[in-house]
């Protein structure tokens, strides 16, 4: 990985952590201090708690993903460390997706006259859950580069034995 890909990835990922922290810290400052402009059509204060659960899957994802960045600069990646941080990106994806089926949940009795905007939330849900599931192939992949890098490491050994 270039070093320009991997300055361009941090600045995106420290814009991103950034305007999570700001969304959260609004959030949290509208609840805690009572001035919620809610007019009762819509429970704002559940939505309000999920996402601020919401940014935290994501900055949890963030930081999982800044290790591996620095995992890769390092040559370090193909290691039994990485599974620790992409098990951390799994996680916040389903955490985000299960997320995304309670707001789906609580703005469906809302849509009673128009429930294909719930089936359409339901399907975003489950598509951030198939990205999960590629996470998780990708990690497979890189559980097989990793026995394949053990492998070829006592290989070599032997091989040095033998010379």
């Amino acid at each position: 990985m270039g070093k320009l890909a991997v300055h361009a990835l941090r600045a995106v990922l420290v814009v991103v952590l950034a305007g999570t922290v700001f969304v959260q810290a609004g959030t949290v400052w509208v609840l805690v201090s009572g001035n919620d402009p809610e007019d009762g059509s819509l429970p704002l204060a559940p939505l309000r708690v999920i996402t601020i659960l919401g940014m935290v899957s994501a900055q949890v994802a963030l930081v999982c993903v800044w290790r591996l960045v620095t995992m890769v600069r390092r040559g370090t990646v193909f290691s039994h460390a990485a599974f620790r941080y992409v098990d951390g990106v799994i996680g916040a994806i389903v955490a985000a997706a299960l997320l995304w089926f309670a707001v789906t949940v609580l703005n469906a009795p809302g849509q009673r006259d128009d429930p294909g905007v719930t089936v359409i939330m339901g399907g975003v849900g489950v598509a951030i859950l198939g990205v999960a599931l590629i996470v998780l192939v990708l990690r497979i992949l890189l559980a097989q580069a990793v026995a394949r890098d053990v492998e070829a490491a006592q290989m070599q050994a032997e091989l040095d034995e033998v010379i």
